[in-house]
């Protein structure tokens, strides 16, 4: 067992699908156990297909990338900035509700850096903004909007920890906007003395926005107020949002032709069915690690070193932001969650609170210096030094380190609305 444990770990580092490392690491474990045990590993990937949310996971995902392909992205920029752009600092306000809004319809940090930076750097620039500081944030504003309905990311925790999702969209608000709200006040106060050249406030820039996106307007009211009025379940609100995207992008506004469709069908299949893989193999592995008292064995000896509530989320933060800076969020999911939480409810953390700890420190170890995705990411796509794509985010990372502090140790903030 040894040795099959040292060559699993060799293909990993040789670039072997995590997937398959997870189902084969289960696999190797069940027979070690018993040989007839064996059989769990399939019959646990075939369980997802049981699972009465997974029609949500590639309807939202397909609707995401649509939406990414289309021009609703620049629509979204041209109405924020007509109804913010005219104040200092407005159009760095503009950037970070943009790109919020596009990780929370993609559930990809990473592919808002690449869509967005496009429109939104060269405009920063333009505007007068710092180099420096239009580098950090959009960086800084990619890693937003997970905890926003309808992320992928929120989905994917609520099924593996067996905890209700449209709880999971409830919990993510104010957490979320907290996260907002700090980056715009630091882009308010380092962009105070920008005033020139500011554009005027047009109530006819407005309307005309306005009505240029009146198509896209009503989808997070199609999301959220379909699923918390009670009319829809998640994934009938996924089908009528995937419903209504291809019929606006594709059959009103035309700026998707059929051609490019089944492009658009196989890129989010591909990520969808690499989710749904990594999913299956680790309920096979979670269901050994139960099997095998790990969770107790781990409860056991944490508390021999932590001894209280405070000191555990202390320590959990640390080493969720050295998880994110080094595995993306799909994979450490699917690993870490099990383990963590009955080690979390030992020290009555709440389920649903600590979904949004995750994916809010998670998000943050995506900034996380050396080795943080988004880093690189923004390095490649911008064409700066990854130093320079260092400093500039380290004020962003500060900031949100402190929202992420308060979020986990101000647990009224993501059950408030629940309550």
């Amino acid at each position: 067992m040894m040795i099959a444990s040292l060559l699993l770990i060799i293909l990993a580092l040789f670039g072997a699908p995590l997937f398959a490392i997870i189902a084969a690491g289960a696999l190797l474990s069940f027979i070690a156990l018993d040989p007839a045990f064996a059989v769990t590993v399939p019959l646990e990937i075939y369980s997802i297909a049981d699972m009465p949310i997974l029609l949500a996971i590639p309807l939202f995902t397909f609707a995401g990338y649509l939406v990414s392909e289309s021009q609703a992205p620049a629509r979204l920029v041209r109405l924020t900035n007509a109804l913010l752009g005219w104040m200092p600092g407005g159009l760095a306000i503009v950037a970070i509700v943009a790109c919020s809004f596009f990780t929370a319809f993609t559930g990809a940090s990473g592919v808002t850096i690449i869509a967005l930076g496009a429109i939104l750097y060269p405009a920063l620039t333009q505007a007068g903004y710092k180099e420096r500081f239009n580098l950090g944030l959009v960086t800084s504003g990619g890693s937003l909007g997970l905890l926003f309905a309808p992320s992928l990311p929120l989905i994917l925790y609520g099924v593996i920890a067996e905890v209700n999702i449209d709880d999971l969209f409830l919990a993510g608000i104010l957490p979320g906007t907290l996260m907002l709200l700090a980056l715009s006040i630091w882009s308010l106060w380092v962009n105070r003395s920008n005033r020139l050249p500011l554009k005027h406030f047009s109530l006819q820039e407005v309307f005309s926005a306005f009505r240029d996106s009146l198509w896209e307007l009503p989808l997070p009211v199609v999301v959220l107020g379909g699923i918390y009025s009670g009319l829809l379940a998640v994934s009938e609100a996924a089908a009528v949002t995937a419903l209504y995207v291809f019929f606006v992008e594709v059959l009103i506004r035309r700026e998707i032709s059929f051609i490019r469709l089944p492009g658009i069908m196989r890129e989010s299949m591909v990520l969808v069915g690499g989710i749904l893989l990594i999913l299956g193999a680790s309920l096979a592995s979670t269901n050994y690690v139960i099997d095998a008292e790990v969770p107790q064995k781990l409860i056991g000896f944490v508390s021999q070193f932590i001894e209280g509530r405070a000191s555990f989320l202390i320590l959990l933060l640390f080493f969720l932001l050295i998880l994110g800076a080094f595995l993306d969020i799909f994979s450490a999911l699917v690993l870490i969650v099990p383990l963590i939480l009955p080690v979390a409810a030992q020290f009555g953390v709440d389920p649903v609170h600590l979904g949004i700890i995750f994916l809010a420190t998670m998000q943050l170890g995506y900034l996380t210096p050396p080795v943080g995705l988004n880093l690189f990411i923004a390095s490649y796509r911008f064409n700066k030094p990854i130093l320079q794509v260092y400093r500039a985010t380290f004020p962003f990372l500060l900031i949100l380190l402190i929202t992420v502090v308060m979020i986990i140790f101000w647990p009224g903030l993501s059950l408030m609305l629940l309550n």
